[in-house]
């Protein structure tokens, strides 16, 4: 495909761009979801965020743009789906089983 962008007036132009940047927004929008179908709540995930050691916690959340983790040490993160790996359980060690179980502090 191609386009002579030289025959075009500004107000094409511009609109040429408008619809560029609107396919480009889809086409990410469109990348981001198949991601975060990847991943569903209780499911193990780690993450490095930056300045910080590796984290591993679990899913307990998906936003629109960003899963929500909750780690062992009760903090929330708020991780986009790009950065995120699953993480293997180890079925004989019930600290990386799926179904721990983590307290959140709040209301009782």
């Amino acid at each position: 495909m191609s386009i002579d962008i030289a025959k075009l007036s500004e107000a094409q132009l511009s609109e040429l761009n408008h619809r560029i940047v609107a396919r480009l927004r889809y086409l990410q929008e469109a990348r981001m979801h198949q991601q975060m179908l990847s991943f569903k709540v209780v499911d193990r995930v780690s993450f490095h965020a930056p300045g910080h050691d590796p984290k591993i916690g679990i899913v307990v959340k998906c936003n629109r743009k960003t899963v929500t983790v909750i780690t062992a040490d009760h903090h929330q993160w708020n991780v986009a789906p790009v950065f995120l790996s699953r993480v293997i359980a180890d079925e004989a060690d019930p600290k990386t089983s799926p179904a721990q179980v983590i307290r959140l502090p709040g209301k009782q």
